[in-house]
């Protein structure tokens, strides 16, 4: 019987991690690949992730690797999960390498520059590799954890998702498909920002009602925003829309709403992130939406209220008076209300 390849995990942080883990778990060998050496080294002797995931056991079946090349040489099934601020940099020298490979994208984020999904700057590094979007309700340290998650595997290569789901899918860990990648991708990077307004709405001790109002009008924005970019509505009501949105914007475990709750409790963007220690992705994606939002012209009150939150020196209740404000208009946009 032949050796079974191994499945490549490009990342050294929290849900690279996480995923390398699964995977092992689920009988694969594991390539992961991280471009500090001294973090690969320590992960070996250590067998944890000290940085990202402290106290979660590395599973026996995963190598942590500083060489890319040699990753890439032996696998065809390659998860990326490398911040978006570093994708594009990471790769490309690598662009050979990637060549016929299933690369899918984990992170959720838009790279400033032109507004790229990760889907799109992979397409663009490795046009010649086939390419699927995981996204879905899955913070790290919970997957790490053996908590009962679900997630979306996008992508108009049938056979591309069933690799991925025969790969990842186990126990604790159940993998839905998807046609909709661009929605699906969207959905992730989208939901990020508002879990940020929703993190300092829990640090000023606003009631349920408006941590309520302010997740189902983020809902409302970010299907707005996606469907005049061409994703289908119906994939925000899922696991990779209203799932993911209701994690990160109600858990103190999302980074981006640990953000938000710093700010909410008087520090500065800077120090907020800084407390953090690893990257928010919240952050660099308001900007870049915020930009797109106008240049489309849809309309966006929660992304132009943390925008001037953030870099004009509003208050939340000055953004959350200004939306009470604001015409009221239909609760669903999608639903037609004539006849009514």
């Amino acid at each position: 019987m032949t050796e079974q390849q191994p499945v490549a995990v490009l990342g050294g942080g929290s849900f690279g991690t996480a995923i390398a883990n699964l995977l092992a778990e689920n009988g694969q060998r594991v390539l992961q690949w991280m471009r500090d050496p001294e973090q690969a080294e320590a992960m070996r002797t250590q067998r944890e992730n000290p940085r990202y995931l402290k106290g979660v056991k590395l599973h026996p079946g995963v190598e942590p690797l500083n060489d890319l090349h040699a990753t890439l040489a032996a696998c065809e099934l390659v998860f990326v999960a490398i911040p978006s601020s570093a994708l594009r940099s990471a790769l490309q020298p690598f662009a050979a390498d990637l060549a016929g490979k299933l690369l899918i994208s984990t992170t959720k984020g838009i790279e400033a520059n032109g507004f790229k999904l990760m889907s799109q700057i992979l397409a663009e590094v490795a046009p010649q590799s086939r390419i699927g979007v995981l996204s879905g309700p899955n913070l790290a340290k919970e997957v790490a954890e053996h908590a009962l998650t679900a997630t979306v595997i996008a992508s108009e290569d049938e056979e591309l998702c069933e690799r991925v789901q025969q790969a990842l899918h186990g126990r604790t860990f159940r993998v839905y498909a998807s046609r909709d990648s661009f929605g699906v991708e969207l959905g992730g990077a989208l939901k990020n920002v508002y879990a940020i307004i929703a993190g300092m709405a829990a640090a000023m001790g606003m009631g349920e009602n408006t941590k309520s109002m302010l997740i189902t009008r983020a809902l409302a924005e970010m299907t707005r925003f996606a469907v005049k970019l061409g994703a289908n509505p119906m994939t925000f009501l899922g696991l990779a829309g209203v799932g993911d949105l209701i994690v990160t914007c109600t858990s103190p475990k999302s980074r981006n709403y640990q953000v938000g709750f710093a700010l909410g409790e008087g520090l500065s963007l800077e120090d907020a992130v800084a407390r953090l220690g690893e990257v928010a992705e919240g952050v660099n994606t308001l900007k870049v939406l915020k930009h797109k939002a106008e240049e489309m012209q849809v309309y966006m009150p929660l992304v132009a209220g943390l925008h001037a939150i953030l870099f004009e020196g509003r208050t939340l209740a000055q953004v959350i008076e200004a939306l009470m404000r604001a015409e009221p208009k239909t609760d669903v946009d999608f639903i037609p209300i004539s006849g009514f």
